[in-house]
């Protein structure tokens, strides 16, 4: 039996995270992991899928060199050389916490966890590797198997992440249909493909592939793209996605897949229910739907902890269960489902656990970004949610194509928009669609954080020429006081 202060289970962006800083408190910390620590964020979501959307970005800015005096010939792919780029930099990230880790004197223990009470957990060893989605995954060890480790800790924190959700519908499981994680086991290029889900996952993955090569249908139930965001950003990357050749249907849902092995140029054949029912001939089908959290091997129930009814462990503002000593932080809880949430909620639980009267997790300020073409990138309220919380507002659009380093760079789509309080200025949402739109949203989560107003954004002076000076461009017309674009008509 390993006694800890705490022990974590799960080594993604959320669990490293905690184990770390509750070394750096001073406790003894465990940390059970069964594949790579840096979790689904490092090994098969944020950095892989990021550095092909790089490989993509630079083959279709070559591909459009001429555009800028400069004429390359030959111009190919080499798929096998964007995948052996990803995975470098993946192992070198991965690397790089498992040396942080030791570092800070955190003790990993490898293999499937599974709780035998709330503080008290069994380790099995890792069962055979197999080729699944995206590359080789461990699988659970058999049940009636010996536990190589037991573990007994003062305080637990979950920290398992989720799973790709897969469509209850006909022929889901049919070869060629895919999850997110199942798009990094593809070896080519797929000539055709169907992407079900215009969130984040979906729409970033058929800008990925329609930058390849592949013709790119995309298919999403709601009347706009990244339904998350605020409307006049879907409806804006759903025309930059047309006008790039990709075919979008919203309002529109898959009714079934159907196999068509006899047919030479189409594996699969998709039925889509929308305006009209349509089908689509496609190699391969990637359902980017959503995410379940990933408790199935955990015995989670010997903790004694609440779910949702989505299977998601319920927690505070503290990130604690309704178990004392036991805490969840990250996808599991179901809370924000993006990687810099799960650190945030990572740092506050071993805060809380270190003994923090004053750590606590706030949801208020939390950017988010699609690494679409173009970039989307949001924090706050949208115009409609501002609305609905009985928030009388202002809003202003101020567009990329009016600053003068969008035209240098020769990628001038999309725009910001902010949403800001009528009587008083203070900014309640900031929506940016376009060039480097996932660095330029820091901008707005600052001015929201400390209740900055539109009057304080544009008296802020920003460097020229760069794209950061459409925070202050925005704020300029939001006040009725634009430079650099026509002044708002007069009603």
């Amino acid at each position: 039996m390993q006694d800890f202060d705490l022990l974590v289970v799960g080594g993604g962006p959320g669990g490293y995270v905690a184990a770390i800083r509750a070394a750096q408190r001073g406790l003894s910390v465990g940390l059970v992991e069964k594949e790579k620590t840096g979790g689904v964020c490092l090994n098969w979501g944020c950095i892989p899928t990021k550095a092909m959307l790089r490989s993509a970005e630079v083959y279709e800015t070559v591909l459009h060199a001429a555009d800028f005096g400069v004429h390359a010939d030959n111009v190919t792919l080499d798929y096998d050389a964007v995948s052996r780029r990803k995975d470098g930099i993946v192992k070198n990230l991965t690397d790089g916490v498992a040396g942080l880790l030791k570092a800070n004197g955190v003790t990993v223990i490898d293999g499937h966890a599974r709780f035998t009470g709330p503080t008290t957990v069994d380790v099995y060893r890792n069962g055979e590797s197999e080729l699944g989605e995206g590359g080789p995954r461990y699988a659970a060890s058999p049940v009636g198997s010996e536990p190589v480790e037991q573990v007994r800790a003062t305080d637990v924190v979950v920290a398992t992440g989720s799973v790709p959700v897969r469509l209850p519908l006909p022929g889901a499981d049919l070869p060629g249909v895919i999850t997110s994680d199942g798009a990094f086991g593809l070896t080519e290029v797929p000539k055709r493909i169907a992407v079900v889900g215009g969130s984040a996952v979906g729409a970033e993955w058929a800008s990925l592939f329609a930058s390849l090569g592949s013709e790119v249908t995309i298919v999403e139930m709601m009347p706009n793209l990244v339904p998350a965001e605020d409307a006049e950003v879907g409806k804006e990357l759903g025309k930059t996605f047309r006008k790039s050749g990709i075919r979008v249907l919203t309002d529109s849902t898959v009714s079934k897949i159907e196999s068509t092995g006899g047919d030479s140029d189409a594996a699969l054949r998709v039925t889509v229910d929308g305006g009209k029912s349509q089908e689509l001939d496609v190699d391969v089908v990637l359902v980017g739907v959503g995410r379940k959290p990933n408790t199935g091997s955990l015995d989670l129930s010997a903790t004694g902890v609440a779910t949702d009814e989505r299977g998601f462990v319920r927690v505070d503002d503290r990130l604690r269960t309704n178990v004392e000593h036991v805490y969840a932080i990250g996808d599991v809880t179901g809370e924000v489902l993006l990687a810099h949430v799960a650190s945030h909620q990572g740092i506050t639980a071993a805060e809380v656990i270190a003994g923090s009267e004053h750590a606590r997790i706030d949801y208020g300020a939390v950017p988010a970004a699609t690494f679409t073409h173009p970039e989307i990138a949001s924090v706050g309220l949208t115009e409609s949610g501002a609305t609905e919380l009985g928030h009388e507002v202002v809003t202003a659009k101020f567009p990329f194509a009016a600053l003068g380093r969008s035209k240098t760079t020769g990628d001038d789509k999309g725009f910001m928009k902010i949403v800001a309080g009528k009587r008083h200025g203070e900014v309640l949402g900031v929506h940016v669609i376009g060039p480097s739109a996932s660095d330029l949203i820091t901008e707005g989560a600052l001015a929201i954080t400390l209740e900055a107003t539109l009057d304080e954004l544009a008296e802020t002076v920003h460097a020229h020429p760069t794209l950061g000076e459409v925070g202050m461009e925005t704020a300029m017309s939001a006040l009725g006081l634009p430079v650099h674009t026509a002044p708002p008509r007069k009603r």
